[in-house]
């Protein structure tokens, strides 16, 4: 990978103060992190008198370590990275600082920086998006061209193109993952949302014994006929491979980390063959799911005009077209998303950013990872044929019922 080199002057217009004191940001490890370091050594040769330390650890290690110092004050941290489906356990216990309004600029995706928003999108923003991930619908041209199926427009179409090209017998006609928790869930909610269903109505109240979720999960479920063999255990990894080896027509999630080897000749055999869009809709219009990585400041942070100073910095559209170029980081500007240098690059930037506008978060609870949990528990217990569509469905909401009067 080669890194290019920003000239700070280029950044942004930031009168750097005089930094005697340290920035302690807390953030994630792997690719984020190594995205995070850039953003840190750039900021140092703006403002060379910066001294600043960056924290980085696995994405539930972050979480732990973030709540523990707020709830506690330790005033640890003076900026955090943290998931948008963190956000209302943080806002709902006052954890963490309103921001400056110069900072929360209008070229950012609307559906993005809402989530940052308290008590409601009317609210102060509390947090900026810095990650605009956003889980996409992918399709093989190709194949459908070689079938004279049309890109679909509804799940009653995707099921329809997956039999035909899986009767076929070039390709299985869908991949997704079928690992219980996050990632069935994650696969499942487009296709709910789709149907018009939802896990919780606006009060919180779970919604899953209705009309809507039951048609969701039995196209859901009706999928697995024309999946690979062993669907049922595969995670991105597995669905990555399929599509890159064009051994899977379709699939119904697709994240934007997982988009460039596709067009990489040395791993894909489908290179400029994939096709991106918004997951379809049987009803109503696309809802892609968000998965967005924010910019915070904690309400016990030690140095906090510093840290909106940071904040300001790494969110920046110079910023973030570096950080697209080098690590593929998905932007949460639009001005970005039409760069022509980044759309040269990234042939799926338009579908990408339509799907980050019309993108749905994931139910604003503050125990949202104990409901994804029953929830995935449950889907995947009807994908395995251990209990009907009907009674997944009731399991789970008497369980979620009983989670959320907690």
């Amino acid at each position: 990978m080669v890194k290019q080199t920003l000239l700070a002057s280029t950044l942004l217009a930031i009168t750097f103060g005089a930094n005697a004191t340290e920035l302690v940001i807390a953030g994630r490890d792997s690719s984020y992190g190594d995205a995070m370091q850039f953003v840190v050594d750039e900021y140092k040769k703006a403002d060379p008198q910066a001294n600043i330390t960056l924290v980085k650890r696995p994405s539930k290690g972050l979480y732990e370590s973030v709540v523990l110092s707020m709830r506690e004050k330790t005033g640890n941290y003076d900026v955090i990275l943290m998931d948008d489906t963190w956000a209302p356990e943080f806002l709902a216990n006052q954890w963490l600082t309103p921001l400056n309004q110069e900072i929360v600029s209008n070229d950012f995706i609307p559906s993005t920086v809402n989530l940052g928003r308290y008590p409601d999108v009317k609210g102060a923003a509390y947090a900026v998006p810095m990650v605009g991930n956003v889980a996409m619908f992918a399709w093989n041209k190709d194949l459908f061209e070689q079938y004279q199926l049309k890109q679909p427009q509804n799940w009653t179409d995707v099921i329809n193109a997956a039999k035909t090209i899986n009767q076929g017998g070039k390709a299985s006609g869908v991949v997704y993952r079928g690992v219980k928790g996050n990632p069935i869930v994650t696969g499942f909610l487009p296709i709910l949302w789709g149907y018009g269903g939802d896990v919780v109505d606006q009060q919180g109240k779970p919604t899953l014994n209705t009309p809507e979720a039951k048609r969701a999960l039995e196209t859901f479920l009706a999928m697995k006929q024309y999946a690979p063999k062993g669907v049922d255990v595969y995670n991105a990894d597995e669905v990555r491979d399929a599509l890159q080896k064009g051994t899977a027509a379709m699939a119904i999630e697709v994240w934007p980390a997982w988009v460039p080897d596709l067009d990489n000749p040395q791993l894909s055999k489908v290179v400029g063959k994939m096709e991106m869009m918004s997951p379809p809709a049987e009803t109503g219009k696309p809802s892609p799911m968000l998965g967005i990585w924010q910019l915070a400041i904690p309400s016990d942070a030690k140095n906090k005009a510093d840290a909106e100073q940071f904040i300001a910095f790494a969110s920046s559209p110079q910023m973030q077209k570096a950080l697209s170029l080098n690590f593929g980081i998905p932007p949460t500007r639009s001005s970005v998303y039409e760069d022509p240098e980044l759309t040269a690059k990234y042939r799926w930037y338009p579908q990408q950013a339509a799907a980050l506008s019309a993108g749905k978060a994931r139910p604003r609870i503050q125990n949202w990872a104990e409901v994804e949990s029953t929830l995935g528990d449950f889907l995947q217990m009807a994908m395995m044929g251990q209990m009907s569509a009907d009674q997944a469905l009731q399991q789970a909401q008497k369980r979620i019922e009983r989670t959320m009067k907690k």
